[in-house]
């Protein structure tokens, strides 16, 4: 079953309707887990070259909203942020601490987590922060089985197809909105119909291991937590990445996230590799349009709290992260 967790009064209609939406949600049934095929294989190749521009992506994806279609909005906005944890606590105390300590003023946030119930230390953690009053901030804690979570994209499609937000950030829960993110994006987004946006830059840890004072925090008794700016160095980015993808709120509702895609929609009982950020750009048509918005901070981290493979592969999958980072820096 979904759950809400008690929320700040806001009374707006477009409180009302995010209200209803997760209401409805809560009669999803079970997920279930389809059967191995000697294709799958096969297939998810086939969508990861396909993403890379081999095929057009009308193929999966006919057609987008026009330019034309899009609301140009302006003045106080309605963004959405969705965000998936599992397990990973000790980075997500970090991003809702965030938007606690720097709550945006020019616009209303609704803050959309998806999390399994089993895991009980963000269970806890959600409590503690939905009892918090933190002014245009809507908390918005949504429970999904864990074969359903471990494919973002499904929580990612829900998400987008019912979202009554004017923009909706995908991102990831080691993420951090800082010093005027918000009200920093909110302002670069007045009147704008783009498809797709991202950040410019972002500021960055260096690949963190485990044992990182910032990845051990007390979990014990949740609480509102900080972070050292000094321990972030800035990075370009060149494209929306699966953390940075901002998409109109008219996109998102037309198209979902990747629903066109049945097999990024599959439940799967292990954490799922996100090749479907990629795709996602690809059925766009949109590499995404940079936006100067300070603020946005990043923790990386060699240890992937998500992964349920055995010690051997979540070693590898780790080491591979470690030559990744030296190569891109």
């Amino acid at each position: 079953m979904l759950l809400i967790f008690d929320r700040p009064e806001i009374t707006s209609p477009f409180s009302d309707k995010i209200a209803l939406f997760y209401t409805k949600l809560s009669e999803v049934d079970q997920y279930q887990v389809p059967e191995p095929r000697w294709s799958d294989g096969l297939q998810g190749r086939f969508l990861r070259l396909a993403a890379s521009g081999l095929v057009p992506a009308r193929w999966f994806l006919a057609e987008l909203p026009s330019q034309e279609q899009l609301a140009a909005k302006t003045g106080h906005l309605q963004l959405e942020i969705v965000s998936h944890c599992w397990k990973y606590a000790h980075m997500l105390v970090y991003q809702l601490s965030s938007l606690a300590l720097f709550p945006p003023q020019s616009c209303t946030v609704t803050m959309t987590v998806f999390y399994g119930e089993e895991d009980s230390a963000t269970v806890a953690l959600l409590a503690y922060f939905g009892a918090l009053k933190v002014p245009n901030v809507v908390w918005n804690w949504q429970c999904l089985p864990r074969q359903a979570l471990f494919r973002r994209a499904i929580g990612r499609n829900l998400a987008a197809r019912n979202s009554q937000a004017d923009w909706v950030w995908f991102t990831d829960c080691d993420l951090l909105f800082r010093a005027g993110c918000l009200d920093g994006l909110a302002a670069a987004l007045q009147g704008r119909q783009d498809v797709l946006v991202y950040p410019a830059q972002e500021y960055c840890t260096g690949l963190l291991p485990y044992d990182a004072a910032i990845l051990q925090p007390d979990m014990s008794t949740p609480a509102v937590l900080d972070v050292e700016e000094a321990l972030f160095s800035v990075f370009p980015r060149s494209r929306a990445t699966g953390p940075l993808q901002i998409t109109h709120g008219d996109v998102a509702r037309a198209v979902g996230y990747c629903e066109s895609l049945p097999y990024y929609q599959r439940p799967s009982e292990t954490w799922c590799k996100a090749y479907e950020d990629r795709a996602f750009r690809w059925l766009l048509r949109s590499q995404g349009v940079p936006l100067d918005v300070s603020g946005v901070f990043r923790i990386r981290h060699v240890a992937k709290g998500r992964y349920t493979g055995s010690k051997l592969n979540t070693g590898l999958r780790s080491s591979l992260r470690k030559l990744v980072a030296r190569i891109k820096g």
